[in-house]
């Protein structure tokens, strides 16, 4: 069973979060805050598997409270909520040490797949993120383009036709859900093919798998 805790200043949100999380038979909502201190003290006394946070909250803010979990003797997984899909809010969280970065308006079948998601060691990001870091990042230096591809193809050989279509879909920001959709696969098939690109391509989150693909010019 997944332990998760809920940290939202608005208790309408919580409430919404907690009616997604607990209609999955394997995560179990433990507690919720209201602010970043709270879920400090929360994750002490509760020891949370995965904490959805906030990050606008009045007092101490949501991307502080992932600096100050994320150096817990045995830290949390840390996805952090917003309604504001800003570059600035990613890079801080991120360096926060958060694993995880969702908006608000999140399906809830894939906010529960995110919690599932880095509960099992991996970063998840929301898809219209990944896809506008990957627009923004990687596109490599004309001198270093036609080198980096070709490294990137030479990683990318091993996967199979299913997983590249799988992996193309990824990187073009579309969610288990959406690619599964696409591929005519169920969600369940895209998310074993993903875990197996990640294993294969010995890369830890979505992003890094996405940025390969865009560099061997696959999306």
């Amino acid at each position: 069973m997944i332990r998760a805790l809920l940290v939202d200043d608005e208790l309408l949100v919580r409430s919404g979060l907690r009616m997604i999380l607990d209609s999955a038979p394997d995560v179990e909502v433990v507690g919720e805050g209201s602010d970043g201190d709270e879920a400090v003290a929360l994750a002490g006394d509760l020891e949370p598997d995965v904490v959805l946070l906030d990050i606008r909250m009045p007092g101490s803010d949501g991307i502080t409270a992932a600096g100050t979990l994320a150096a817990l003797p045995n830290p949390p997984r840390v996805v952090l909520l917003t309604t504001f899909d800003l570059d600035e809010y990613v890079h801080a969280a991120l360096r926060a040490g958060a694993v995880g970065f969702l908006l608000k308006d999140t399906p809830p079948r894939d906010l529960v797949e995110a919690v599932r998601t880095v509960h099992e060691g991996h970063a998840m990001l929301s898809p219209s993120v990944t896809k506008r870091m990957l627009e923004r990042f990687t596109a490599p230096a004309p001198a270093d383009s036609a080198a980096g591809r070709v490294e990137a193809q030479r990683r990318l050989s091993v996967l199979s036709d299913r997983e590249r279509s799988v992996l193309v879909a990824v990187a073009e920001g579309s969610s288990n859900a959406e690619a599964g959709r696409a591929l005519g696969m169920r969600e369940a098939t895209v998310k074993a093919h993903v875990s197996r690109i990640l294993s294969k391509l010995e890369v830890s989150n979505r992003v890094q798998a996405a940025i390969l693909a865009h560099d061997a010019g696959w999306a």
